[in-house]
């Protein structure tokens, strides 16, 4: 070879790596920098101002620097905010019990859409809030009682909000599982007391109330995170470094931290310091925010709050796709409402269907709709917050109506429904001091009836907007109560604050609320319910007590009544009489800021389901509930239909389900207790808690997790539904690949229509762990025509084997796992042992 030749080769190998070099680096630059990459190009641009503006507030952007304002609204189940024109969807708790991730994805999609199309570019969305205690007032916004239920979701629901470009809030980390004394008694003494100290163990917060949210950042990617009201372990969550640590450092969420409105923040500082990054919602007692930003935080921590928030935005694309929505917009669509249908119906669980009562058939004739809930008033979502202006309202009389072709329909309301009553009377009064008819009245300087009355004189009823006098902030009044008639009495109370029902010795209504649902628009007005068995002309003593407590608003008390003989009982009886069958529609009323009081149905719906079954043995019970409800009437009654709050479509919904057009195809997200004794926190200091604090002493058994570890017999099952036709579940087979399991069983619809089967698999640890005795950990739901089957298949990493300890952490203990296929936890056929070393 020649020096000219060894030359050329020199020179072609010399362009050939350059070449390479070049294509690289083109290569490198054609890949789009993340949001975190661009968050700290923006970042760079910013000055100091700027930053504290946007940290502080983030409502007026950055113009100069093309950053968009954050412009927020409540959810989740509708756009709360802008003008009417949105779609009021069934309550978070429906998608849940569909155990149905596309549905949940699709949900997600529409509520996006219709967020950014009325001009916001944050939703208050999804809450993944376990349900520790089934009372819980938010209950019908969260999905249940499991931590991997409400995480998988809430994980595809992020998914679909945040595609159109919206930021997903995900609330309220964490341990948020009450009402009661959630923000302290703001209006009492010392005003603007703490608020409930929840008392929880690291290994309960990490295998029960962390994971949903874990969940959500991970799966999900949400990019922000909701920091709640309550303090957990004597610090207060949105200041709490131990909880926002784990957020961000163990599981790698690189958005922002808000605090829930106001009073989730009482040490700006604090919270700053403990990883709480912007303010959108404000505080009422922390030092304003740009205050703070401006005097005591470092560049460094400024600069991670700023670019959190840009992240957040870049992840969703808000400054790739400008917002050009209008508050006043009409976001909703057939589509839309079509969707809600879907949901609504997938959602209801059959929990009861004795001789093919249901479907309804054309051997029906004719429909007594029995219930107020079956109308103008019917219960379709939770109050406060959550609540949503739609459009209108199809009522179950309506729906139904409209679908039962030649079937005459019949309408009673057979009750007054959860609703105020007409004022309980001074005539009937006596009181236990003084003069006159009416009720003897002590008002107090104290929150708990202490210390030396302010006032005190005889008042005719208790029928007030301001029920308490100056200076007082809780009052009794006591005296006799003489009924004119013999029999069942109903009794309520409207009211702000904290209020209880004494008749005869006898607590009979009680209620804490903040009055939220008087505040809010689209919100249905609370109220307690009790009843109580009286005879004519015997008096009975009475004791009304009231407290301020934590009441935002007004100290209002309402005392109202109904007696025996203006009962609507009477006409229910006759309709389902003359009818094929009596359909009872009932209800109760719910409300961010409250929690209930009692699992009994209100008012006298009990006594009006046994007297209409009683009537027409093919009664079909239909429940618009939040949650589980005690059922003393289940034996007489061939059908009952767990309807939830289905939102503005309810009618069309339930009548597709009781005629058969869409299947129940719903699962319980929650156990439905026997009794009232059965479950977790059934002791004071547990639930609602002492002295401002609540022990979570029942560790990692929430739920079912109680139920089987306590060999407790529920009502109904967590996982727990029926269908219109039958399924068999055979041929189980974990296959073990490195640190996955690949688990799969088969289905098959063995009735005579198309129907969807829930696949349930759950796992039983080694009894060395202390791990209750089965543990949701895949689930799958298909769809079957008549006579075919399926394979479903469930995929379960070793992380889902892992248990939580003080001193190392997570650890997947070496010994015998169980893995078991069914359809409910308490319906488990199918079972696999692995060993794991």
């Amino acid at each position: 070879m020649t020096s000219s030749t060894q030359k050329t080769d020199v020179c072609t190998i010399k362009t050939f790596v350059l070449c390479c070099l070049l294509f690289t680096a083109t290569a490198a630059l054609a890949v789009d920098p993340s949001p975190v990459e661009r968050a700290n190009a923006l970042l760079a641009q910013m000055t100091r101002d700027e930053k504290e503006s946007l940290a502080a507030s983030g409502g007026a952007g950055v113009p100069g620097l093309g950053i968009p304002a954050l412009v927020a609204t409540d959810g989740p189940n509708g756009v709360r905010g802008g003008g009417p024109g949105k779609t009021a969807f069934p309550n978070a708790q429906i998608v849940a019990a569909s155990w149905d991730r596309s549905l949940s994805e699709a949900f997600g999609v529409a509520l996006g859409a219709e967020t950014w199309d009325k001009g916001n570019n944050i939703i208050f969305a999804p809450t993944v809030n376990i349900l520790r205690v089934p009372y819980w007032g938010r209950a019908a916004e969260t999905f249940g009682e499991d931590p991997y239920l409400a995480g998988q979701i809430s994980a595809a629901e992020i998914r679909g909000i945040q595609s159109q470009h919206v930021i997903a809030q995900v609330k309220h980390y964490a341990a948020n599982n009450q009402e009661i004394e959630r923000i302290g008694d703001i209006g009492g003494l010392p005003a603007f007391s703490p608020a409930i100290n929840v008392v929880v163990s690291e290994r309960a917060l990490q295998e029960i109330y962390f994971p949903a949210f874990k969940a959500s950042v991970q799966e999900g990617q949400a990019a922000s995170v909701m920091c709640s009201y309550p303090r957990v372990n004597g610090l207060y969550a949105c200041q709490n470094p131990s909880l926002l640590g784990t957020l961000k450092n163990d599981w790698g969420f690189s958005g922002f931290v808000g605090p829930d409105a106001t009073l989730a923040v009482r040490d700006t500082l604090a919270a700053i310091e403990a990883g709480t990054d912007n303010f959108l919602l404000g505080t009422l007692l922390g030092a304003p925010p740009a205050q703070v930003l401006q005097d005591d935080v470092s560049d460094e921590r400024l600069d991670d709050m700023v670019r959190r928030i840009l992240t957040a935005m870049f992840s969703v694309g808000i400054f790739d796709h400008p917002n050009t929505g209008d508050p006043d917009a009409i976001v909703t669509s057939p589509a839309h409402l079509a969707l809600a249908t879907q949901i609504a119906a997938a959602g209801t669980v059959l929990l009861k269907n004795d001789g093919g009562a249901l479907p309804l058939g054309t051997d029906v004739g004719s429909i007594a709709v029995i219930g107020y809930d079956a109308g103008p008033a019917t219960q379709m979502m939770e109050g406060g917050s959550p609540a949503v202006i739609g459009g209108p309202v199809v009522t179950p009389l309506a729906g139904i109506t409209a679908r039962a072709g030649a079937a005459t329909v019949t309408h009673v309301d057979g009750t007054l429904g959860v609703t105020s009553l007409p004022v309980l009377p001074s005539a009937v009064l006596t009181p236990s001091s003084g003069s006159g008819p009416g009720l003897f009245g002590t008002y107090y300087p104290t929150m708990d009836f202490t210390g030396s009355p302010v006032n005190s004189f005889v008042s005719p009823n208790i029928d007030s907007n301001s029920v308490l006098v100056s200076g007082s902030y809780s009052a009794r009044w006591t005296g006799t109560l003489t009924p004119t008639s013999t029999g069942l009495h109903r009794f309520s109370m409207r009211h702000t604050g904290n209020a209880r029902l004494y008749i005869d010795g006898q607590l009979v209504a009680s209620g804490a609320t903040e009055a939220l649902d008087g505040l809010i628009p689209g919100s249905q007005r609370t109220t307690a319910q009790g009843i109580a068995t009286l005879t004519a002309g015997v008096p009975v003593p009475i004791v009304v007590e009231y407290a301020r407590g934590s009441s935002i608003t007004s100290t209002g008390l309402h005392l109202g009544w109904q007696t025996p003989d203006t009962l609507l009982i009477g006409d229910a009886v006759a309709a389902a009489s003359a009818a094929d069958v009596a359909v009872v529609f009932v209800n109760d009323t719910t409300s961010e800021g409250m929690d209930r009081t009692t699992l009994a149905l209100p008012g006298d719906q009990n006594a009006l389901i046994e007297a209409v079954a009683a009537a027409n043995p093919r009664t079909i019970v239909v429940l618009h509930t939040s949650g589980p409800v005690l059922m003393p009437w289940l034996a007489q009654v061939e059908g009952v239909l767990q309807a939830w709050y289905p939102g503005e479509v309810s009618g069309d919904a339930i009548a597709a389900v009781l005629f058969g057009d869409i299947e129940p195809s719903g699962r319980l997200p929650m156990t439905f207790p026997a009794d009232a004794t059965q479950g977790p926190a059934t002791q004071i200091a547990q639930y609602p808690g002492v002295n401002g604090e609540v022990h979570y002493d029942e560790e990692i058994d929430v739920g079912y997790r109680y139920y089987d570890r306590f060999a407790q017999q529920p009502l109904f099952p967590f996982g727990y539904g029926l269908s219109y036709t039958s399924f068999s579940v055979d041929r189980l087979r974990v296959k073990r690949r490195r640190d996955r399991f690949f688990v799969s069983a088969r289905v098959r619809n063995i009735g005579d229509r198309a129907g969807a089967a829930v696949l349930q698999l759950y796992v039983g640890f080694p009894p060395s762990t202390g791990e209750p005795p089965n543990q949701l950990k895949g689930f799958g739901k298909v769809t079957l025509n008549p006579g075919r089957r399926k394979r479903v298949k469930m995929l379960v990493d070793s992380s889902s084997l892992a248990t939580w300890n003080a001193i190392d952490g997570w650890v997947v203990n070496p010994g015998d796992y169980a893995f078991r296929v069914g359809t409910s936890s308490r319906d488990l056929p199918l079972e696999a042992v692995v060993t794991v070393q």
